[in-house]
């Protein structure tokens, strides 16, 4: 099964981008981040026609998150994380798909730094650990896939000098990332490449992506259940280069059934 996640940076007008992909690289699961789009905008002919059933969580102009499946059942579970009744932002959505619980997410930047957006980070952080920790009880195997907008280690992000107080890299978020890790989840790329390096994202300005001055910041975090059957995994980085194509390219794993 290959299971996909890919920040698209506006569904709508980078749908033609995420329609060749799927075209191409013909994933069984996608998460998909910052829609961009309100409920009712989602172009959810275009992705039935490209062969997929989606559930989506829209929000205008701001975050938003969906999942989409190819020849399976979707069972949305939820769409809030728990935590707090006042957050409205869509980010956030969970499914049980063949057996496997998949939470597509898209955490907070947090930047500026430090200032509330960063305070807002951490908190969202903490109900994510909150509800990781209750997914680990399940017996059904859970992956935790999206934007997590953070850079584990300095392996993560080119110059990671640069990051210092950056609220993608800054200490207090790095180790909120690995405080989800340590309940016992599996960073599947790290494990799969432990010391190469892998981006996942580069900015439109100064040429970031021509030079390689990327981040790794789209993960997939495995329970244990379906850690032991992690096949494969690779960022489709040539996604990043098409024409309008998002900041992001599209990551992916494969795990045996």
């Amino acid at each position: 099964m290959k299971i996909a996640t890919y920040n698209v940076n506006g569904v709508n007008g980078r749908l033609p981008v995420l329609l060749r992909w799927l075209e191409e690289a013909a994933p069984d699961i996608v998460c998909l981040q910052e829609l961009k789009a309100p409920q009712d905008k989602f172009p959810e002919k275009a992705i039935n026609d490209a062969g997929y059933k989606a559930i989506w969580h829209g929000q205008k102009q701001w975050n938003g998150v969906a999942i989409l499946s190819r020849n399976m059942n979707i069972e949305e579970i939820t769409h809030i994380l728990p935590g707090d009744e006042s957050d409205m932002h869509s980010r956030y959505i969970e499914a049980l798909i063949d057996g496997i619980v998949i939470a597509c997410l898209y955490l907070p930047n947090g930047n500026p730094a430090p200032g509330p957006k960063l305070e807002y980070k951490l908190k969202w952080f903490q109900r994510l650990a909150e509800r990781s920790a209750i997914l680990l009880t399940l017996k059904t195997p859970v992956i935790l896939v999206g934007d997590f907008n953070v850079m584990p280690t300095e392996l993560d992000v080119y110059k990671p000098e640069r990051w210092i107080d950056d609220a993608l890299f800054r200490p207090e978020v790095r180790e909120a990332f690995f405080n989800i890790i340590s309940q016992g989840w599996t960073d599947a790329i790290r494990t799969l490449y432990p010391n190469k390096v892998i981006y996942t994202f580069w900015d439109y300005f100064r040429n970031a992506y021509s030079r390689n001055a990327g981040l790794r910041i789209d993960h997939f975090l495995l329970s244990p259940q379906i850690a032991k059957k992690l096949h494969s995994g690779a960022v489709d980085t040539h996604v990043r280069g098409w024409e309008k194509s998002s900041d992001h390219a599209p990551v992916w794993i494969k795990i045996d059934k």
